[in-house]
């Protein structure tokens, strides 16, 4: 016969009360650690891009020479174009057929591939590479002239991100000395100024690729460059005659590592920091471009580093730091410009 006493007795529960602000501040917390981990990996993707489109420059100099600018730049996005659209297949995804957003495309193509690259590389035949490096760490600067002239995200240009523009382009001065900047009275002035414009063309770029928010990063990169490959083909024909060129094994390596490393997997990074970081924050990238040329040409070809170096990469990274990272007082939503 069983007992009441048989039974096990419940577990003891001891209720301890709480704050009612504690919740609160848990999550706010979180939400707090949520963002710098999220900033953190997104300034990891910037960093990475920086690296990857900083040796561009010396792959460009490695073609160059027995392969035109047209026909590089038609087979580099051309390549990438097929290998962005058989990605984004493979995860699922399709390429839209509104002839709206393929227009849109066009012109994503023109200002973020074909013309920028173009004028780049037209501009490495005539001038030196420090030289385009130092030329092309600029777009921030038109991002913000942009910005403020048209009153485009002016609630969200605060000092921070002003100093810090400031501090990257001290930063990239410092880094190429003094020397790579004295050839810019003998270089060809129009090779100068096909630079400049490619800056433009990459700062006008994440203006314009902010309408493609509602897209994969993956679809939008095989839709571009799809554009960019339309418009580099046919111009490569009629003005290059590529089939009539003799490039060597190493130009022809070079301009494969343009199309898969520094177009295709840099384009898919790059249409996700628009959506992350806003339009500033990717092209403060530029600064670590730079930088990054700078690195690989002491690795690869011998350069000496000096302390004026090391400072300089100090500089960059402090400046990208604080146009990348949110203001204290920030409006809500995704950045403006």
């Amino acid at each position: 016969m069983r007992s009441e006493f048989s039974q096990p007795a419940p577990p003891l529960r001891i209720m301890v009360p709480t704050h009612p602000g504690a919740d609160r501040m848990n999550t706010q917390a979180q939400q707090a650690t949520s963002e710098q981990t999220f900033l953190t990996r997104e300034i990891g993707l910037l960093l990475l891009l920086s690296l990857i489109w900083g040796s561009s420059f010396t792959l460009i100099k490695v073609a160059i020479p027995t392969i035109p600018p047209f026909t590089m730049v038609a087979a580099r996005v051309t390549i990438a174009a097929i290998l962005l659209i058989l990605i984004a297949s493979a995860q699922g995804h399709f390429l839209p057929r509104q002839r709206s957003v393929w227009a849109a495309f066009l012109v994503q193509g023109l200002l973020q591939s074909a013309l920028p690259f173009t004028l780049i590389s037209w501009g490495e035949m005539h001038i030196a590479s420090g030289l385009a490096g130092v030329l092309n760490a600029t777009p921030p600067m038109f991002v913000l002239a942009i910005a403020m002239f048209t009153g485009r995200g002016h609630r969200t240009i605060s000092g921070q991100k002003i100093i810090g523009i400031g501090l990257g382009l001290a930063g990239v001065a410092m880094t190429m000395g003094i020397d790579a900047l004295s050839g810019i009275g003998t270089a060809a002035p129009l090779a100068q100024a096909a630079v400049l414009g490619a800056s433009l063309s990459y700062a006008l770029a994440p203006i314009w690729g902010q309408r493609f928010s509602n897209l994969p990063a993956i679809v939008t990169a095989a839709g571009a460059m799809s554009c960019a490959a339309i418009l580099m083909l046919p111009a490569a024909a009629a003005l290059e005659q590529p089939w009539r060129l003799a490039p060597t094994a190493q130009a022809i390596a070079a301009v494969i590592a343009l199309a898969v490393v520094c177009t295709a997997l840099a384009m898919v990074i790059y249409f996700r920091l628009i959506h992350t970081l806003g339009p500033l924050g990717t092209t403060s990238g530029s600064y670590l471009r730079a930088g990054f040329a700078v690195a690989l040409g002491i690795a690869l070809l011998g350069e000496r580093l000096t302390w004026s170096g090391l400072a300089g990469m100090a500089l960059i990274v402090a400046g990208v730091v604080a146009v990348t990272a949110p203001s204290r007082k920030r409006n809500a939503g995704k950045p403006s410009i």
